[in-house]
């Protein structure tokens, strides 16, 4: 990771008080992570109204969305005699083993039903690399290569990011913990998220884990963006 990622790119003084840009991270709202998909996050469905509300709030709405290959290291399928929720090393990061989920090109990859895309502006992928996974939505779970997000927000003067979606304790909280590191000033839009809970109080450690590493925890009643616009969005250039 570069040192101007791993040091942020906003100062103290930025950093001390709300910039005048934010931004909505809609986090892996997808098919195959609602009810009946290949990996369901228990009432997953019930954030996509969250999400639609708080869309409405924001000027720049940005996705993020697993977008795998078939033979990606993290699909149990993929190994002899492995099941889902067995952990294996992969060029040196431990992966956890997964159903087999949001195939690129596939319908379980695709926008969860409802959800108004009207309002996102870009859209970006991640989990491409068949060698490694990336829960979060700037990096692979190796660090080594960003996914473009933290830089598209950097040159949008973004400073403040409010996160939800799917799931707390995977892929929300790896973005979390990402945006702070880079510097944004980042709020977890609780009652926005939901949790796999492959261990009993996987999501309250998560939360936890977020906060003390810097994140507000905030919901979705009380999310006043900076710098925030209901006017129709503008597609941008990712």
């Amino acid at each position: 990771m570069s040192s101007q990622h791993s040091q942020g790119w906003l100062s103290s003084t930025d950093r001390s008080r709300h910039g005048s840009k934010s931004a909505l991270i809609l986090v892996d709202l997808q098919n195959d992570f609602l009810p009946g998909g290949a990996l369901p996050v228990p009432q997953g469905s019930e954030v996509i109204s969250i999400a639609n509300k708080l869309s409405l709030r924001f000027k720049h709405v940005i996705a993020t969305l697993d977008w795998h290959p078939l033979n990606h290291a993290s699909f149990a399928a993929n190994y002899r005699a492995r099941v889902p929720g067995e952990i294996v090393e992969i060029n040196g990061v431990s992966q956890i083993l997964w159903p087999t989920h949001c195939v690129q090109q596939t319908t379980g990859a695709q926008f969860a039903p409802g959800l108004d895309q009207s309002r996102i502006s870009c859209v970006f992928h991640k989990g491409t690399d068949p060698e490694i996974d990336s829960y979060s939505g700037f990096y692979d779970n190796g660090h080594r290569r960003s996914t473009g997000l933290g830089e598209f927000l950097k040159e949008r003067a973004i400073k403040e990011l409010f996160v939800m979606g799917l799931a707390t304790d995977y892929c929300v909280k790896f973005t979390v913990l990402d945006a702070v590191t880079l510097g944004f000033v980042t709020n977890v839009v609780r009652d926005g998220c939901r949790a796999v809970n492959l261990k009993s109080g996987d999501e309250q450690q998560s939360i936890e884990e977020m906060r003390m590493a810097g994140a507000a925890i905030t919901d979705s009643d009380a999310v006043n963006p900076t710098g925030s616009t209901k006017s129709a969005r503008q597609k941008e250039e990712c």
